[in-house]
């Protein structure tokens, strides 16, 4: 059987729960998903300093699941729409790996032009400047940002239904999109709650990543085995003990 490794970078467990049940759902019972939640950080990420730091413990509770007994990861996802510490994670792993908003992006771009629906204000400059490292820019037209965060959106769903949903016309009216992502770990579900209101594909994160998890990945990544190419001092000793001679 398939193991998918799905890192929450934040400190939420509700939030890794959130990401089992969907992922999990979306992938079958022939892929076995499994969580790994930040030991340290912020409960959720919603500014450049909890991105920053959010990306070393992406890092550390990477470390910290391969340091467990049980079968290794053949994925990894990053269970966070902005994918923070993805490009570390991805030189480090032996295995694919990916984040729910680049996920997102290859899903969405199938459709045309797209435009992002999230929660927190602060996302938008972010996200803008992750499509573009990851050579999506071209296909993004414009990031709508709702003023609640995503944690906030989850913990009121009914209402978060309506906001999202009226946000979502808006995009495909203001920018004439082929198809809206709704970005966040904590809206998983929501799109397609939203879907019927909305008249081009709405994009759940979290199942676009489920997606691309059950994708084959016709370039392997040019590491063997798990390692940094760095000695570290300080820091935990399940990434010290990764360090690659």
């Amino acid at each position: 059987m398939r193991q998918l490794l799905v890192v929450n970078p934040n400190t939420s467990a509700h939030v890794s729960t959130l990401l089992l049940q969907h992922v999990q759902a979306a992938v079958g019972s022939h892929v076995a998903v499994r969580t790994a939640t930040a030991r340290f950080g912020a409960p959720y990420i919603a500014c450049e300093a909890s991105y920053a730091v959010a990306a070393h413990a992406l890092l550390d509770a990477w470390a910290h699941d391969l340091a467990q007994p049980g079968p290794a990861p053949d994925a990894v996802l990053i269970g966070c729409f902005g994918d923070p510490g993805l490009m570390a994670l991805r030189e480090s792993s032996p295995v694919p790996v990916t984040g729910l908003a680049e996920a997102s992006f290859i899903e969405a771009a199938r459709h045309g032009r797209f435009a992002i629906v999230t929660g927190g204000e602060r996302w938008g400059p972010m996200l803008q400047r992750l499509a573009q490292a990851l050579g999506h820019a071209h296909g993004l037209a414009g990031i709508h940002t709702v003023a609640p965060t995503g944690a906030q959106l989850a913990a009121d769903p009914e209402a978060a239904r309506s906001l999202l949903a009226q946000a979502c016309r808006d995009v495909v009216r203001q920018m004439g999109v082929q198809a809206v992502i709704l970005g966040g770990a904590g809206l998983a579900g929501m799109a397609a709650a939203v879907q019927p209101q909305v008249s081009v594909p709405v994009i759940d994160s979290v199942v676009a990543g489920a997606h691309w998890a059950l994708r084959a990945h016709p370039v392997p990544p040019e590491r063997k085995v798990a390692g940094f190419d760095v000695g570290w001092v300080g820091l935990s000793q399940e990434m010290a003990a990764l360090e690659v001679a």
